[in-house]
């Protein structure tokens, strides 16, 4: 989405029946794509059979194509299809005409509006002034006719031409028919108008100006005039909301447990997780959604966390230019609270107009039953682009699912991962995560060699779905010498977290890893390992 987010236009949804007759077969515990009757995937810029005009433009595109899974195009040119190139450099003539000539900021409805009267615009409050002077005016005129003051004589052998009307708003000057060009104002152009630290004119040559143009291109199906005034509509947004210095205020005290960033996914973009179970809690609920005023402070504190998650991405062609998004909707308090629904309507609608092309994937996890009914009712209101973008994940499957697009040693724990916070033993560094799988009815173990004396071994280690028996032990390589029982062996349950454990040896030796997977179904084994000597 453009920026997307988990529940979006509840309240849309909450307004329409439930589709008692969806095709969702709710005992299976599936990974399902939105785009449930699309199988097959297919690139995200194919032709679909139908095609829409695009009338009065050069660069028409075809539409995007239905898709199983999104696939994030490239921003390098030598990639993109010829009418993509047109429609870029039309894009890029575009913004320099319009920086140049001082006109970036200039409203389409106020231009119309003097084109139709002949007069310049006038704000409401300068039209309120201008009101209130003239009936002051008026008042005052009247007062003076009554008083007993003796009129001035006026000749009237040549009558005095009639006033010239005037309507210019306050503080606006008439524009003289031959102006003296030495007395002439000089415009002033910016030409450092930037966004997301990104230079906008093109002749500056800033090297990640056709990456942000394609974000507004790609969002509107290259259709050039579109993703203009897309952009030009964000740049007015951010800077009537005052959004370049949105990182410098203290904003979301409370909501650091509600959206926040974490770790990167296999392909590098950073990844938002958006955790809407802890608005179970009445007091945080009222405190961030109870009145009009803590709703837009919510607003405004999502729109700094987007911002801190942009300051992370790469620009340059070919560099990682969005996010991947993770929806925990575990203990969502769901379509009953209104509240919340019209905070993420209003969210959703604001991110996808003024973020556009900055979320690579969003992936829904620990998905209620009722959550797919609401789907399919939403799905008709989104567009088929963002429905590329979309995963769900049931409980049983988020592990697994999240698994396939981010590494173990970024994965939370709490999801399955080996991922802590704030880990003294282990950090990137250190390099990936070992995996193998096990067999059902089988037993494996893990040898890890630990020959120095004195040092301490640490070590983390899970089991997809767990449920095997699992045991530790230290085998001295003195055969004479007695093994050491670290871990006895003990049943591992479904939600288990990661194992972490450590061991310090007084001879040299190897830690024993058994795991026996009594089930029938095949288990994921990941473990990392570190040796830390004496002096650390």
């Amino acid at each position: 989405m453009t920026a997307e987010v988990a529940a979006v236009k509840d309240n849309q949804l909450a307004e329409e029946p439930q589709n008692t007759n969806s095709n969702a077969d709710a005992g299976e515990d599936v990974v399902v794509v939105v785009e449930r009757d699309a199988v097959i995937e297919k690139p995200a810029n194919e032709e679909t059979e139908e095609k829409t005009e695009n009338r009065g433009e050069a660069s028409a595109a075809p539409d995007v194509t239905k898709s199983a899974s999104f696939k994030e195009e490239s921003s390098l040119g030598s990639d993109l299809k010829e009418y993509e190139r047109k429609a870029l450099s039309e894009l890029r003539q575009k913004v320099e005409e319009v920086i140049l000539n001082n006109k970036i900021f200039d409203n389409e409805v106020d231009k119309k509006k003097v084109e139709e009267t002949g007069k310049p615009p006038v704000k409401e409050e300068e039209q309120k002034e201008v009101d209130k002077a003239a009936e002051e005016s008026k008042e005052e005129k009247i007062g003076n006719e009554g008083s007993e003051e003796k009129a001035v004589e006026v000749k009237t052998d040549e009558a005095a031409p009639p006033p010239k009307e005037e309507n210019y708003a306050e503080g606006a000057k008439p524009i003289e028919e031959n102006p003296d060009p030495e007395l002439a104002v000089p415009i002033v152009v910016d030409e450092n108008i930037s966004l997301w630290g990104v230079p906008l004119l093109p002749s500056k040559g800033a090297e990640g100006i056709d990456v942000v143009l394609l974000k507004f291109l790609r969002a509107r199906e290259f259709k050039v005039n579109d993703a203009f005034e897309m952009l030009r509509n964000t740049l007015r947004w951010r800077k009537e909301n005052k959004i370049d210095s949105i990182l410098e205020e203290e904003l979301g005290g409370d909501l650091s447990q509600v959206a926040y960033m974490d770790g990167m996914d296999r392909e590098g973009h950073p990844v938002c997780y958006n955790i809407y179970g802890v608005f179970e809690n009445e007091e945080l609920y009222q405190k961030t959604f109870g009145t009009e005023e803590k709703r837009q402070e919510f607003l405004r504190w999502r729109f700094q966390l987007m911002e801190k998650g942009i300051k992370n991405l790469d620009f340059k062609p070919g560099g990682v230019s969005s996010l991947l998004q993770i929806t925990d909707l575990k203990n969502s308090p769901g379509p009953s609270k209104k509240e919340l629904r019209v905070a993420t309507k209003q969210a959703v609608g604001l991110l996808q107009d003024n973020y556009p092309e900055f979320v690579a994937r969003n992936i829904f996890i620990n998905v209620p039953f009722w959550y797919y009914a609401f789907n399919a009712l939403l799905s008709p209101f989104l567009t088929q682009r963002t429905k590329s973008k979309f995963l769900f994940a049931r409980p049983a499957k988020v592990t697994e699912t999240l698994l396939k697009y981010i590494p173990a040693e970024q994965v939370p724990v709490n999801y399955g991962g080996l991922k802590r916070e704030n880990d003294s033993d282990f950090s990137i560094e250190d390099g990936p995560v070992s995996d193998f799988f096990i067999k059902g009815g089988s037993k494996e173990t893990i040898e890890v060699p630990q020959p120095e004396v004195g040092t301490t071994l640490v070590w983390d280690l899970t089991v997809s779905g767990w449920e095997v028996n699992y045991k530790e032990e230290f085998v001295p390589t003195d055969e004479g010498s007695y093994t050491i029982i670290v871990q006895k062996e003990k049943k591992m349950n479904a939600n288990d977290e990661p194992v972490r454990n450590s061991f310090k040896n007084n001879e040299p030796g190897k830690i024993v890893i058994t795991i026996d997977n009594s089930a029938f179904k095949k288990k994921r084994v990941m473990y990392r390992h570190k040796i830390k000597s004496s002096s650390s």
